[in-house]
């Protein structure tokens, strides 16, 4: 009994770093959102209880509000089916033995490993600026244009959408190691059957690769959800032009920040906590009908 305790007692003593600071860094945070939500404040006086005011007023006098809503499930619904479509085609091309492959693999994933940083979104202005990368290589081929992509309010949006699927390699490695997964003897009998390639593809790959696909496919929706650092960077802060990259979080950051509006950010918080669970709850409810399991059928 006395080596039992004594086990349990080093095991807490392992756990307290991690349980103390999910409680004072996650849990505290929440609780204290929560209660600043129902309130008026503005970090410089007590917090004043004024009930579901800010939630009122988030839906019914709010136009950049319902803007940066617009904004974020277009940038959503857009970047995360063509990140997962293309982390997905090129997790294919990967998938073969071939000369160099590890360094091919490396070299795709190393968007990724860089992340959403801010010396990416300055690469992506000066890519994609009046005087960019870009317009420079139309030149090239005599197509000339003084349009700053990321300064339209037509294309704006689609520069940052262009960046989210740039940095597709986390989920390209996790389609690969499903794909290292499915047996050879399916693809090969399907090739005695006579199969073509886009057969094999949504008769096989699809189905045996639809778990993952699942997983990634909430993993990049709430991450894109979340998206901050570009939007911030290439817009200054501003979300514009014309609100067109003022993305939700963008838009509670400056809410909290800028106007110190703490109890109306955390409202905001909280809106868009239930969004993003009540838009992974449909994807977990439709996953019975399209995500195949191969050890006991289909959900």
């Amino acid at each position: 009994m006395k080596l039992r305790d004594n086990d349990n007692i080093v095991g807490y003593v392992f756990t307290a770093p991690f349980i103390l600071g999910f409680l004072i860094f996650t849990m505290f945070p929440i609780i204290s959102s929560l209660y600043y939500s129902f309130t008026e404040y503005n970090l410089m006086e007590a917090p004043r209880w004024v009930g579901f005011d800010n939630y009122h007023k988030m839906f019914t006098d709010d136009d950049k509000l319902i803007k940066s809503l617009q904004v974020t499930f277009t940038y959503v619904f857009a970047s995360v089916p063509l990140r997962l479509a293309f982390a997905l085609f090129v997790a294919m091309l990967l998938n073969k033995a071939i000369s160099g492959i590890s360094f091919y693999r490396s070299a795709f994933y190393l968007p990724s490993l860089i992340g959403g940083s801010v010396a990416v979104s300055i690469m992506w202005i000066q890519i994609f600026g009046d005087k960019g990368l870009l317009n420079s290589s139309l030149g090239l081929i005599g197509i000339h244009t003084d349009t700053s992509w990321i300064g339209s309010p037509g294309t704006a949006l689609w520069t940052l959408i262009a960046l989210s699927v740039w940095q597709f390699g986390s989920s390209m490695l996790i389609f690969l190691a499903g794909l290292k997964n499915i047996p050879v003897s399916y693809y090969e009998a399907a090739g005695v059957d006579g199969a073509n390639g886009w057969y094999r593809f949504f008769k096989i790959t699809l189905p045996l690769l639809s778990p993952i696909i699942l997983f990634n496919l909430i993993m990049q929706t709430i991450g894109a959800f979340m998206t901050f650092t570009p939007a911030y960077v290439i817009s200054r802060g501003e979300g514009g032009p014309l609100d067109n990259t003022l993305l939700y979080s963008l838009y509670l950051y400056r809410r909290a920040f800028v106007f110190f509006e703490m109890g109306y950010a955390s409202a905001m918080a909280w809106v868009m906590l239930i969004i993003i669970g009540l838009i992974t709850l449909v994807i977990f409810k439709s996953s019975k009908y399209w995500v195949h399991y191969e050890a006991k059928g289909d959900k």
